[in-house]
């Protein structure tokens, strides 16, 4: 559905002379496309979250470079791209939400928990990669884990 919605904006930008909108989605395409010949399968939309929230990173690190070399045009430009991206992206869970998720996740592996508690950290980063960004998750989860 997601790579749906991306080839007809792909087509809507070039239609509307978009052309930086065109050079980003062009750029995430082939990006995923790059991603589904590496795992040598079609990838689905959680698959696609990931390769734009790679991105997405990789263009933040690249917007603080920019700024620490006094370069803004390039971060502007680096601005644009990052929030036409963000516009493919699901909304995040809010901090609440977030909470109750982890805690939801920890009753479901009380075992686990009980054994080792930071073991639960990577349950909760594989089960909310796509809905939370993983520093926020390591915060809440920080609050929640006995030291």
């Amino acid at each position: 559905m997601l790579r749906k919605k991306l080839q007809e904006d792909q087509i809507q930008a070039l239609k509307n002379k978009n052309q930086e909108k065109l050079e980003v989605i062009r750029f995430l395409i082939s990006a995923i496309k790059n991603k589904e010949i590496e795992k040598k399968s079609e990838l689905n939309d959680e698959e696609i979250i990931l390769v734009i929230k790679k991105i997405i990173k990789e263009i933040k690190e690249s917007i603080e470079a920019f700024e620490k070399g006094k370069r803004p045009d390039l971060v502007e430009k680096h601005k644009k791209q990052l929030a036409i991206l963000s516009e493919y992206l699901p909304p995040e869970l809010t901090d609440e939400e977030l909470k109750k998720e982890i805690e939801k996740i920890i009753e479901e592996n009380k075992n686990i928990y009980q054994q080792n508690p930071k073991a639960i950290i990577g349950i909760c980063m594989k089960a909310l990669k796509t809905k939370a960004d993983s520093s926020r998750i390591l915060k809440i989860l920080n609050s929640l884990l006995p030291n």
